[in-house]
């Protein structure tokens, strides 16, 4: 009898209780041996597989585990070391490793950004004049490792060499064909190493695919993967696709490998279609991504039963994998150790051990027939019943608020140019004033006072004296450093989603939901379950007390709609820009509070608003209509001398520079100091009228910028930037770095501006 299989696309990395994290930060701190290090990180890696092992996975996934990023592995794999990192060749030692990541005081780190739309970030491969070679075969160790150790053959898994180029940068598109050639005979290689090894199956993910590429595009993919056939023609290549449909599916299903992978979650419409209408090649494995890989719900069973029937109507049983939709790194690792969530919540929730499970529940139940899963079916749909019928997802007065917007409630008093004149007078700023994004280091101090108070060893007094105690320290070193426009720290905050999740309506949280972000720094992202509504005032008390130990202005701190979406998990029976409407709604009040208890700069961050971006072009301008109405909706109400800042991160600035100047802030941060020079190419083909402020040195790096550094980084700037539309600050907010790299940063920064202003002065003199 034909028999079904189960796969999985990768595993997160962090542990249950981020064993994983905690491991990196020891060995960055000096703390643990290189030696005993790796001996850690095998351990976790090897507790992952095997607990896959244990539940019956058929093809399980070696290879997705990485010491601080998957890009960045392939990168040091093919000896793409930058220059700057002195790199001599051969296999990169984990302190080039982590420099190429992190930056050290010799050489900036590479850039960082998010990986396709989700909330992890990669690093950026340098193509840029550096020949690639095989430093190692980092798959085939995988491989071997789990063999030697767990007895088990795993399917090595591997970024795909179109995905690998395409995300990467240093190259022009003339110079695309040398970069293939360049690279496709060391993947090459790598598979005949693995095939010599008795390697069955080898993962290729090519997520680029379900972008807008072109059937030109596709000629270079077939080009691609025939040389990479052709070189092992014994080994079979599962060629994986995830985060949406895939765009040119005829010219994908005859690519020659032999599994084809497709999302049937976040592509179910499309894929569906091209699987009926263009059916399916008989010498092909279907991957099935079938149980959300991205989010937290609990799958519908009885339709993804009904899914599957449909797709064997196409693809006989013998040639399914049923899989998750993408890799599970996007989810937390088990529902185990959530003691403390509303049954009703938990009931209906699925993290990476039980989504797996669902995967094997429903290849037994096409399998063997659903009467052999009845009991599953039935436990899933009632769960997710009482969620939906519960009054938390009926508020009556958010729907009808919702429904009743109208284009007055989004659109400021006045236009920019009145309304900056008017802040002008009020606020009173130099040229070129500095501040900061807003938070501070989140010390041991503040981690340890904040669990005392949570476990009531604290009291809500004694707690609220030390977060007072912290702002004013933190103001008066502002006021020492000499900013201009000075921020609380963020003291009383965990995390800037998170914060507000905890004082409005419809949010729950959990107690180990963590998932990677970038490197080791890992979230625990609301989970928005019903319907979002504000509750009282949020930050109005920590911005008032900043506010009176100064007379400078103090920025009331607001994290953004489209953020606290995007970075949320997020419920799944209505549209995400409902979803945002409704979160939009209740920030309004904040701002508006705020601004009643005079806080006169209000900063609404958006530093997720790029990721949200569809991965299809096509589709871009819906999306950012919506999250436009959604920022404007939160903060048009105040008066035109109260200025709306935001800020963002990762933001390919030409690709929505007209949204982002709908969405009509007075100011922009933006994050910018790892690719400040792509973001001047985009000033200089673009105009951008409103004032703005490029990250001019780097927070995710512990390296102090000097001041010589910062001022050609503001000079730089000021080539396509007037001087009165430019603001200074660094990249992001301080939380990550300690007191020491602030202070002598920031006191840098503030030497650099000093210096821009005094020649600004001089050359109007002259």
């Amino acid at each position: 009898m034909s028999r079904v299989k189960s796969s999985n696309l990768g595993y997160p990395r962090i542990g249950q209780n981020r064993e994983w994290k905690k491991a990196l930060e020891a060995f960055w701190a000096g703390k643990v041996e290189e030696a005993d290090f790796k001996k850690q990180m095998e351990q976790i890696r090897l507790h992952h597989i095997q607990k896959q092992i244990d539940k019956g996975i058929d093809y399980i996934p070696v290879g997705d585990f990485t010491l601080y990023d998957h890009m960045l592995d392939t990168a040091v794999m093919f000896g793409i070391v930058p220059e700057r990192f002195s790199y001599t060749g051969g296999a990169v030692s984990l302190q080039t490793y982590f420099s190429m990541a992190r930056g050290c005081q010799a050489a900036v780190a590479c850039e960082m950004t998010k990986w396709f739309n989700t909330n992890y970030h990669y690093i950026v491969p340098e193509l840029g004049d550096v020949t690639p070679t095989l430093t190692e075969n980092k798959p085939l160790i995988a491989y071997r490792e789990a063999k030697e150790k767990l007895g088990v053959k795993g399917k090595p898994v591997v970024v795909g060499p179109y995905t690998f180029i395409k995300l990467s940068k240093g190259y022009t598109e003339t110079q695309l064909p040398a970069i293939i050639l360049q690279l496709v005979p060391l993947y090459a290689q790598i598979l005949q190493e693995l095939a010599a090894e008795g390697v069955e199956w080898v993962q290729f993910d090519e997520p680029i695919l379900v972008t807008s590429v072109t059937t030109e595009e596709m000629e270079t993919v077939k080009y691609i993967y025939t040389q990479l056939h052709e070189a092992a023609p014994e080994l079979n290549i599962m060629l994986q696709t995830y985060f949406d449909s895939v765009e040119c599916y005829s010219e994908l299903k005859d690519l020659p490998v032999q599994g084809i992978g497709l999302d049937f979650v976040h592509g179910l419409e499309k894929n569906i279609q091209s699987l009926v209408e263009s059916g399916f090649p008989d010498d092909k494995v279907l991957g099935v991504g079938l149980v959300d890989g991205r989010n937290i719900w609990r799958s519908d069973l009885d339709s993804k039963i009904q899914l599957l029937h449909k797709i064997t109507d196409a693809v006989p049983k013998d040639r399914l994998w049923l899989q998750p939709s993408s890799s599970l790194l996007h989810v937390p690792v088990a529902l185990t150790q959530e003691k403390n969530l509303d049954p009703l919540v938990k009931d209906a929730l699925a993290f990476a051990d039980e989504k797996l499970d669902e995967v094997l529940c429903l290849l037994k139940g096409l399998q063997d027939g659903e009467n052999a899963v009845a009991d599953s079916l039935r436990n899933s749909q009632a769960a997710l019943d009482r969620l939906a019928k519960s009054p938390v997802r009926n508020c009556v007065s958010v729907h009808e608020a919702v429904a009743s917007v109208q284009s007055k409630d989004i659109s400021r008093h006045s236009a920019f140019e009145q309304r900056q004149t008017k802040q002008q007078k009020s606020l009173g700023l130099p040229l070129l004033p500095t501040t900061t994004i807003g938070s501070f280091p989140q010390t041991s101090d503040v981690r340890q006072a904040r669990q005392k108070w949570r476990k009531s060893e604290l009291s809500t007094e004694q707690y609220d004296e030390f977060i007072r105690d912290q702002v004013k320290t933190w103001i008066d070193i502002q006021e020492e450093i000499g900013l201009d426009v000075l921020v609380h720290g963020e003291f009383e905050r965990t995390d800037m989603v998170e914060f507000f999740g905890e004082k409005l309506g419809g949010f729950a949280f959990t107690q180990n939901g963590w998932v990677q972000s970038y490197g080791s720094r890992c979230v625990r992202p609301p989970v928005i379950y019903g319907d979002v509504e504000f509750l009282e005032p949020m930050t109005v008390k920590e911005s008032m007390y900043a506010q009176s130990l100064t007379e400078k202005p103090v920025k009331g701190m607001i994290t953004g709609p489209v953020t606290i979406l995007n970075w949320s998990f997020v419920r799944d029976d209505l549209s995400r820009n409902q979803v945002s409407d409704q979160i939009a709604l209740a920030l309004r009040k904040e701002v508006e509070a705020l601004e009643s208890a005079g806080i006169r700069v209000i900063q609404v961050d958006e530093p997720a608003l790029r990721e949200g971006f569809p991965l299809k072009k096509t589709e871009w301008s819906v999306y950012l209509d919506w999250a436009v109405k959604s920022f404007r909706l939160a903060t048009s109400s105040v008066q035109d001398t109260t200025q709306i800042h935001t800020h963002m991160c990762y933001s390919e600035f030409h690709d929505f520079i007209d949204s982002i100047s709908d969405l009509d802030a007075d100011v922009i941060s933006i994050e910018a100091s790892r690719s400040h020079g792509e973001l001047m190419h985009s000033f200089r083909n673009h105009a951008y009228n409103k004032e703005i402020g490029l990250g001019v040195y780097d927070i995710h790096s512990p390296r102090i910028p000097s001041v010589d550094e910062i001022v050609s980084t503001i000079e730089l700037a000021l080539q396509v930037l007037e001087p009165t539309q430019f603001w200074i600050n660094p990249d992001c907010g301080l939380k990550t770095r300690n007191k020491e790299e602030v202070v002598a940063s920031l006191k840098n920064m503030v030497a650099a501006t000093h210096i821009t202003r005094d020649r600004l002065e001089s050359a109007e003199q002259n």
